[in-house]
């Protein structure tokens, strides 16, 4: 198997994560995404407006999230609500979530993977 294979496999835009935003209990909402690639990371870095990560991490949220088919969660239009409606915490646990995906498969695993 070839390195770009290996990578495509193991790390590519085909692995689906999953968020529950529970209230107590209850899933209250399930947020899927796909991982984030450069070029998704260059044109969101592109369209913020602030220079922090709180900006960058809002616009991130906004263009990954899907529902179970796929379909996107927010629009851009939403952000100014967001900021100002929702909770900064429930928010920054989605993106959180977002933002370390993939994180249980190392990099070891993957070279490990490619010798083989």
């Amino acid at each position: 198997m070839e390195a770009i294979e290996l990578l495509r496999n193991k790390f590519g835009v085909s692995q689906k994560y999953k968020y529950e935003l529970k209230d107590g209990d209850k899933t209250v909402l399930e947020i899927y995404w796909h991982p984030l690639t450069i070029s998704e990371r260059e044109s969101i870095m592109a369209k913020s407006t602030g220079d922090d990560g709180n900006e960058f991490a809002l616009s991130l949220m906004i263009e990954k999230a899907l529902d179970e088919n796929g379909k996107r969660l927010f629009q851009d239009g939403h952000k100014a609500s967001l900021r100002r409606e929702v909770n900064a915490t429930v928010l920054q646990d989605i993106q959180m979530a977002m933002m370390t995906s993939g994180d249980e498969l190392k990099v070891e695993e993957a070279k490990a993977a490619l010798k083989s």
